[in-house]
């Protein structure tokens, strides 16, 4: 239910602006400081009698970000690679970039439900020495701070829920109201959204973009491109007694703990005696009750990870989906009025489980794109095209081109993928076939009873039980949300939208046992015994627990979830993810 009612006499304001840019992650954050450093050497340049331009009078750039804070809802591993740092701000070292540790060893190994298996050789694709150990709410604080000291103007806070199209040209954004009761109506603190109409509109949401979802589905995007797919991810930041953590090791697992879905683990090591571990599952498994949270727990039981981390205690923990159908999931990047990037793009390479500087590379050429839009004061789809052709010309293309099946492949099994995967990597990633095919993630649940066969599973399978919890490294879901920050205003809109409760009653409970309350790394969703039904269960909606995972818009098996904003500033508080 979108709640857009203005009380009487009250109106939106209106503010004219060059550049919009929604989103300050690393992508916006890029894309914005690259604008106003190519403005300023143009200008430069001019002055210096070394170009005859007119030069560009100050451009209104804003970076709209719906968390509290830059950073807030920042979550990744994360492992960055420097290309597009080092391009973008080559004195980041001088200027203070928060680089946790640069990495110094790897390792992969193999776990059994007890054993521990090192491969002899690293795989090329784990090859990370050179690149940094980062916090990516610290690193986009940073990027922040570097586009306010270029004069950019970031909003933090607003959310925007609708964009604005003259035709099929998008013309700005609408920002969300803040100040509603649950019911929709303004409360005594109302503040409604603000108008910003812009020359060029940037995306760079991040995973499963909420308002690009909007524009992609009205003007089809997605035409002819497989469907996105999806991973899940949560991690936890673990601090360790002083002395007993070497910072810069990077380990990979498989195994243990996942046997109905496919994916993998990460560990690496920071400066302070902290080890980030962290588990990584795909969206496309026909398991009901795959449950990431659970996973990462009995993760821990493992005598391998058990002796590392012995003694320490969790201190911050969070959960996020990222894009994984790459190259041909990609949607068309550019139209008139408008360009997306990063993640909201399909821009990472799932078999390195690298994004940051893809997601840096396409704002950089959004960026250059914008900048020959504002010279020509022309942002139709004619000029913007070139954004897409920077992106073909670049490492973005040639790094996602050579995995572009790989996700297809490995969704297959892990032993049955393997030589296809080798084949690939003969063949510069075309394999048997090329543009393999997917299904979007929804579609491939199967019953419990298909999967476990037994319809009680979830309570008689020992795989699905949750360790025991101690609050200190064992957590249940609700002990992790604590850790994240997350809060919502109680007497808000519930953003996450229910299409038909019928349906979780009926369908979705006795076929799958509910799976937004297995994958929901938050605790967000409950099922009750129903007050309509009797026999019945009803589904519950927590959201002010939510931490914009956005699992449950992505594998509802109804497809009977929408998740959209909530009210600017809600959500997790990241600081150490």
């Amino acid at each position: 239910m979108v709640h857009d009612h203005l009380p009487e006499g009250v109106t939106r304001d209106t503010m004219e602006v060059d550049v919009l840019i929604v989103g300050g992650g690393a992508a916006g954050l890029s894309c914005a400081y690259k604008i106003a450093s190519d403005i300023e050497k143009h200008n430069q340049a001019i002055a210096e009698g070394k170009i005859n331009a007119e030069p560009i009078p100050e451009q209104m750039i804003v970076v709209l970000e719906k968390a509290t804070e830059v950073g807030a809802h920042s979550f990744s591993g994360a492992v960055l690679k420097p290309t597009a740092l080092k391009e973008l701000i080559p004195n980041y070292i001088e200027l203070g970039c928060p680089l946790d540790s640069e990495v110094k060893k790897d390792a992969v190994y193999y776990l059994g439900d007890s054993s521990a298996f090192k491969l002899p050789i690293v795989p090329p694709p784990f090859h990370n020495t050179g690149n940094y150990i980062v916090s990516l709410s610290k690193f986009n604080r940073w990027l922040a701070q570097q586009c306010e000291s270029k004069g950019i103007n970031i909003f933090p806070g607003f959310a925007a829920v609708e964009a604005l199209y003259e035709g099929d040209r998008i013309v700005g954004v609408r920002t969300g109201d803040k100040g509603r009761d649950k019911e929709g109506n303004p409360k005594a603190n109302f503040e409604p959204g603000l108008i910003l109409k812009a020359k060029t509109t940037i995306f760079a949401e991040g995973t499963r973009g909420s308002l690009f979802k909007q524009v992609s589905k009205k003007l089809d995007l997605r035409a002819g491109k497989n469907p996105e797919v999806f991973e899940e991810g949560v991690k936890e930041v673990i601090q360790m007694p002083a002395g007993t953590v070497e910072a810069g090791q990077v380990i990979h697992t498989m195994g243990y703990p996942l046997k109905k879905s496919i994916g993998g683990t990460f560990i690496y090591t920071i400066p302070g005696d902290k080890i980030i571990l962290g588990l990584v599952a795909y969206l496309d498994t026909n398991d009901p009750l795959l449950d990431p949270h659970k996973e990462l727990q009995k993760l821990k039981t493992h005598p391998f990870i058990a002796n590392m981390i012995k003694g320490g205690k969790v201190v911050a923990y969070g959960g996020k989906t990222l894009p994984a159908g790459g190259w041909f999931s990609m949607p068309k990047l550019y139209g008139d009025g408008w360009m997306v990037c990063g993640d909201s793009a399909s821009m990472v390479d799932v078999q390195k489980l690298k994004g940051i500087h893809l997601a840096m590379k396409s704002g950089m050429a959004a960026a250059e794109a914008a900048f020959v839009a504002i010279q020509k004061q022309d942002s139709s789809h004619e000029v913007l095209k070139a954004y897409e052709d920077k992106v073909h010309a670049s490492y973005i293309k040639s790094e996602l081109y050579r995995v572009r099946n790989f996700h297809q492949t490995l969704s297959m099994g892990f032993v049955k993928s393997l030589p296809l995967i080798a084949l690939q990597e003969i063949t510069g990633g075309r394999g048997l076939v090329d543009n393999m095919k997917c299904h979007e993630d929804a579609e491939t649940t199967a019953s419990v009873k298909e999967v476990w066969g037994t319809d009680d599973a979830l309570t008689t399978t020992p795989e699905n039980k949750l360790p025991k919890t101690d609050g200190v490294l064992m957590f249940d879901k609700l002990g992790s949300v604590y850790l994240t920050g997350t809060s919502h205003d109680e007497d808000s809109p519930n953003h996450l939208i229910l299409g038909d409760a019928s349906i979780c009653r009926n369908v979705c409970e006795p076929k799958y046992k509910s799976p937004c309350v297995q994958f929901c790394p938050a605790s967000v969703y409950e099922m009750l015994p129903s007050t309509v039904e009797a026999g019945k269960y009803d589904l519950q909606i927590n959201y002010t627990n939510c931490i914009h995972c956005k699992t449950c818009d992505i594998k509802c098996p109804t497809k009977n979830i929408d998740w959209t904003v909530p009210e600017g500033g809600g959500g997790p508080k990241y600081t150490e993810t």
